[in-house]
């Protein structure tokens, strides 16, 4: 699998240009508290690397928004494409409608946000070719109603979340080569979040005292229980290098000084593991190409 490249992004089809839907890793993840209404406090930080999705976007002349996808068993209308087209849409009265291939290359319940940057993307761009004129935060707060990992990806920058992740605080953490890997499994953020033995306790911290500190991830534990598959590629990776789950998803990276060492160990790997190497990245791929 090769990672973006923005040299051919206008496709075969007339008008059609491709945009990418990056992945993100929480380089660290901490669970302060659960609020009155289900939802729990949090602190993590984001970075982006420079691998993902691809949407491919034309736009109609008509209203009409026309999803083409490569997943199974989902209906157009529960896409988070088509939810964040349609609400832009109805936000702004739009007119104008878009024709969007979606090449699903991250895989579901990875924890990488797919779905979430999927959105994102759908989002900025659109607001870009239907000149619809809505501001990055203004994108980002419509991007929240969708799902809380939303707006990173709408502010396309490295940033220290807290709350519910809708409190950002952009920050330029060391862009790191980085290897993710995944087992054949697909893990319920719900699940995790409902475990009575999840840590929900952390002592909320500064951006400053969080970069200081090793990195951890709260849900990890709760992740390797209900998950041996994920604990086997976390071993198998904490024998090269610092590794660690990101999100409640089920993928594990490691982090590498350079693209090198990471490509040798990910050559070793086992070949049941999805996975791939990617760099780090402080401005999102996408925020790259349009130069926002």
């Amino acid at each position: 699998m090769q990672r973006y490249h923005f040299s051919h992004q206008l496709n075969q089809l007339a008008g059609t240009h491709r945009y990418p839907s990056p992945a993100k890793l929480n380089l660290f993840l901490y669970i302060n508290g659960k609020r009155n209404d289900g939802y729990h406090e949090l602190q993590t930080l984001f970075q982006f690397v420079d691998f993902g999705d691809w949407l491919d976007i034309q736009i109609r002349p008509d209203n009409h928004i026309h999803l083409i996808n490569n997943l199974p068993n989902l209906e157009e209308k529960d896409n988070l494409i088509y939810r964040a087209a349609n609400l832009l849409q109805q936000h702004t009265n739009c007119k104008l409608g878009a024709n969007i291939f979606l090449d699903k290359i991250l895989p579901m319940g990875g924890g990488i946000g797919g779905g979430s940057s999927n959105a994102a993307t759908t989002l900025v761009v659109l607001n870009h070719l239907w000149q619809t004129g809505l501001s990055i935060p203004e994108l980002a707060k419509l991007g929240l109603t969708l799902g809380a990992d939303v707006p990173i990806f709408v502010h396309g920058q490295s940033a220290f979340a807290e709350g519910v992740g809708e409190k950002i605080t952009y920050c330029q953490p060391e862009e790191k080569w980085y290897i993710v890997l995944k087992p054949d499994v697909s893990i319920s953020t719900a699940l995790i979040f409902s475990d009575p033995h999840l840590t929900r306790n952390t002592a909320k911290k500064s951006l400053e005292e969080c970069l200081q500190q090793k990195y951890e991830n709260d849900c990890e534990k709760i992740v390797l229980d209900h998950y041996p598959e994920v604990e086997e590629i976390l071993h198998w990776l904490l024998k090269y290098a610092p590794a660690r789950l990101t999100g409640t998803g089920a993928c594990i990276f490691a982090e590498f000084d350079n693209e090198q060492a990471a490509q040798a160990v990910f050559q070793a790997k086992p070949p049941h593991y999805w996975g791939f190497v990617a760099k780090g990245l402080n401005q999102s791929p996408l925020h790259q190409l349009l130069h926002l």
